[in-house]
């Protein structure tokens, strides 16, 4: 046999098979027609016609009704299924047609690959519960809430049963442990937040500790951190909260309660017996201070020395006054950042401690070397406005130089030393800003133009016509021009330029309403401002001044020679500031003088106009005339009265006076606080 013949017959041999195999396949699709779902038959018969004849494809066409997502599956089931039974046919060994074959179980059972979509009935919604409307507001509180006071509130217990707690409690921690650093971070950051947001710091610190009494603790910390710091390792303080901080709090709380409780009636009657005590001290006798006590003691110094009889009487009178002066209580002052801004929270680190022991005990500080810019800022602005100024910073410095000599080499040999600031510690600057405060209220209780709202007094000046910032008055006897006029703001400022805008409207207001009286009159007016003296507070005055047509043109000429001539030929300032120029140009108008001076200087301005005048700054306080005298001895030149009227200052005096009839009469015309009281 040749390789030909051989390969004849092996592909005869296959064509044969594959034709049995065609006819075997033939043989089950017909079987399975009896056996199986319709769906399956006609899968089969679709993939029977396909292997024998293409054109019978259209029959597709036949069933178009269903969905085309059906079909492709059924296709795709169709090509798994057959192509798993051609397989199983390959791996079977050929055996003889049986008419009696009958296929498993598992064969005959549904596919597994149909899936039917049934779409559920949606359960109907139950009908709602009946619940009360409290339950939706009531409190709750997680079972690890952090907030204690919440649980108290839930508990039932009232806001006053919470603030009868003891202020004393124990802590598991002591100052400066491992976790200080972060306690003072923790509160710290409440004080920042509270600066930037502009809310309350105790509502800021509800939020970040657990109540006001750690926040309180942390404040007490804070403290003793700084004594340590301030005092050195020798210090001995406290080492865990007291609670005073909190105690204090829960005072300041029941004190300012609006409406005290029921069972607070027997505080009230301890407060009634024990200012009994107190009126009968102030009946005894006038209180004693320092200074009295030292004048008593000058005066029997001088008797003593004189031998003078009345030596003994003395010697009793200042042995009681001692006496008295050492039962008195002492004096408790309240003071803020708003009364001395170095007495701000802020830290200051242009100082340092002084680490010796000298420094320790009496809390001396020097200058900080190393300030950052931060600092420099910090510390202008808190020493910006102070009385005396460099001059001043240059007097302390020369008065801690014991060796201080008055020469230029000196100076220069010892330039670094003299630049350094003379700091003060923490005890000066307080007792020099109890000083001031305790002058500036000797000097609001004894102004005669002040209106004292604690005691609902008015001011001893007589009040002929009344703003709502400002009110008109008459000048002391004996006036430079009848008629004249002050107007005075109710605020005590030290001078005009402290005024704000609603004040300087109204006194406008009462500038124009009396220029228009005068000049029906057929006078010229001027109006000037002696603010010469600002270390003595005194109360900001306009002062108005009526003077004929003729002398009210040469007004100006007799200011300006009499600023000229009045101080030192040589002056840091100009001599003369002309407002009223300045008032004509752009920018400047009615503000012209309040842009040309400053009100920490000591000045004195007259107005001509409305809008301006002239102005000179005083850089001699000491030098200048004292009181009012300069302004009189002016325009009492000009009116040629006698040395008597111009030299003689008069005073308020409390009661009626006769000059406010006749001033009313001629001012009601042109008075415009009608309106504020009458209306149209």
């Amino acid at each position: 046999m040749t390789l030909d013949d051989f390969e004849r017959e092996l592909a005869e041999q296959k064509e044969t098979e594959r034709r049995r195999e065609k006819r075997r396949e033939h043989e089950k699709s017909s079987d399975r027609h009896h056996k199986h779902h319709h769906h399956h038959s006609h899968r089969s018969s679709r993939h029977h016609d396909s292997h024998y004849d293409e054109g019978h494809r259209s029959k597709k066409s036949r069933h178009s009704r269903e969905d085309d997502t059906s079909e492709s599956r059924h296709r795709h089931k169709h090509r798994r299924h057959s192509k798993g039974e051609e397989d199983r046919e390959e791996e079977e060994p050929t055996q003889p047609e049986s008419s009696g074959l009958k296929r498993d179980s598992w064969m005959e059972a549904p596919s597994a690959l149909d899936v039917d979509y049934v779409q559920s009935k949606k359960p109907e919604p139950s009908p709602p519960k009946g619940t009360s409307l409290g339950a939706n507001f009531e409190l709750k509180i997680h079972e690890k809430e952090l907030n204690h006071h919440l649980r108290d509130l839930q508990d039932g217990k009232l806001v006053d049963e919470l603030e009868d707690q003891p202020a004393a409690h124990e802590v598991d921690y002591v100052f400066g442990d491992a976790g200080s650093q972060w306690r003072m971070t923790k509160l710290k950051a409440v004080y920042r937040q509270a600066e930037q947001s502009g809310r309350r710091v105790e509502d800021v610190a509800l939020e970040r500790f657990d109540s006001l009494r750690e926040f309180d603790d942390a404040r007490e910390e804070e403290i003793e951190l700084d004594r340590r710091k301030t005092y050195g390792k020798g210090y001995v303080g406290k080492e865990k909260p007291s609670g005073e901080l909190f105690q204090e709090r829960k005072l300041d709380a029941g004190i300012r309660r609006p409406h005290p409780r029921d069972d607070q009636g027997e505080p009230d009657e301890v407060v009634e017996q024990m200012a009994v005590p107190a009126s009968e001290g102030a009946a005894s006798g006038p209180k004693v201070d320092q200074t009295t006590l030292n004048k008593l003691k000058a005066q029997l110094m001088r008797a003593q020395l004189r031998k003078d009889p009345k030596a003994a009487d003395l010697e009793r009178e200042y042995n009681e006054a001692v006496a008295a002066f050492s039962a008195q209580d002492p004096t408790i002052v309240t003071l803020s950042a708003m009364d001395n801004r170095m007495l701000s929270s802020a830290p200051r680190n242009e100082v340092k401690a002084v680490t010796n022991r000298r420094g320790a005990e009496r809390g001396n500080v020097e200058e900080n070397e190393d300030m950052s810019i931060e600092d420099m800022v910090r510390e202008e602005r808190r020493t910006k406005g102070q009385a005396g100024g460099e001059g001043q910073r240059m007097a302390d410095r020369i008065a801690k130089d014991v060796k201080f000599d008055n020469d230029l080499d000196y100076m220069d040999e010892n330039a670094n030393k003299l630049a350094k600031r003379v700091h003060k510690s923490e005890t000066n600057l307080r007792n020099i800003a109890i000083n001031d405060y305790q002058k500036m209220q000797r000097v609001l209780e004894n102004c005669p133009l002040c209106f004292h709202e604690d005691t609902d007094t008015p001011p001893v000046a007589p009040v002929v016509s009344l703003g709502t910032r400002t009110f008109l008055t008459l000048p002391t006897e004996p006036e430079l021009s009848p008629q004249s006029a002050v107007i005075v703001p109710m605020q005590h400022h030290t001078n005009l330029l402290e005024c704000d805008d609603d004040e300087w409207e109204e006194i406008r207001n009462f500038m124009k309403s009396l220029t228009r009286l005068y000049h029906e009159q057929g006078r010229d007016v001027i109006f000037y401002e002696n603010a010469a003296y600002p270390s003595r507070k005194p109360h900001a005055a306009l002062t108005v001044v009526p003077l004929p047509y003729e002398l009210g043109e040469t007004a100006p000429a007799f200011f300006k020679e009499a600023f000229l001539t009045t101080e030192d030929e040589w002056s840091q300032h100009k001599k003369i500031i002309d407002t009223l120029a300045k008032s004509k140009q752009a920018g400047f108008g009615r503000l012209a003088f309040r842009r040309s001076l400053t009100k920490e200087m000591p000045y004195f301005h007259v107005w001509f106009e409305l809008d301006g005048g002239i102005g000179h700054v005083v850089e001699d306080p000491d030098r200048w005339p004292r009181g009012d005298l300069f302004a009189r001895e002016i325009i009492g030149g000009m009116l040629s009265l006698e040395p008597d009227v111009i030299k003689r200052q008069g005073k308020w005096h409390r009661g009626h006076d006769k000059r406010v009839d006749t001033f009313k009469k001629r001012w009601r015309k042109f008075d415009w606080t009608r309106i504020l009281t009458e209306g149209n």
